[in-house]
């Protein structure tokens, strides 16, 4: 972004933007890179394993036990959280006036508000009696449903990200 004649938008916007933190991510050879590269590989862990936990309650690999499952990749998905907001806050600083105003950030922000309050209500209800489902076997109806829509939800946040860059 060309900030020759400098950044507008609100004013807390532009103070994030000019910061000495947003003009060394933008002026550094590799600290941007660096901070994409570390948000890519949250995402791919935040978003591998809720996708993969998330076919499961869809009803694939019944023989896997869906309480294992989770005990193994909630860890990983909380690795994966804990890389992606920190990196992405970093991200946001660094172009916060033009990504206040992109359509696709926008999107990207209101998909993982639903992705995460399908989470909360997930463990909040079925998900709280999982050691009922059993060893194997299909999940509840509204476990699938949750699956699916978490899915959904989750590949929605990474193609509205990727499109930040042409919008």
């Amino acid at each position: 972004m060309d900030h020759s004649l400098g950044p507008t938008g609100p004013g807390w916007l532009v103070a994030l933007e000019t910061s000495g933190l947003g003009d060394m991510l933008r002026q550094s050879l590799w600290l941007y890179p660096l901070v994409e590269v570390l948000h890519i590989l949250g995402l791919a862990l935040l978003v591998g394993s809720i996708a993969a936990f998330d076919l499961r309650l869809m009803g694939l690999h019944t023989r896997l036990p869906a309480e294992a499952l989770s005990r193994l990749l909630l860890p990983v998905a909380v690795v994966g959280f804990v890389m992606v907001v920190p990196t992405g806050i970093l991200l946001f600083i660094s172009e916060a006036t033009a990504l206040a105003r992109n359509p696709a950030f926008l999107v990207k922000m209101g998909l993982m508000v639903l992705a995460l309050g399908n989470i909360a209500l997930f463990h909040r209800g079925t998900g709280r009696r999982i050691f009922d489902w059993g060893g194997g076997g299909r999940p509840p109806p509204a476990a699938r449903v949750a699956g699916a829509v978490s899915l959904l939800l989750w590949v929605g946040v990474l193609a509205s990200g990727r499109l930040i860059a042409y919008l």
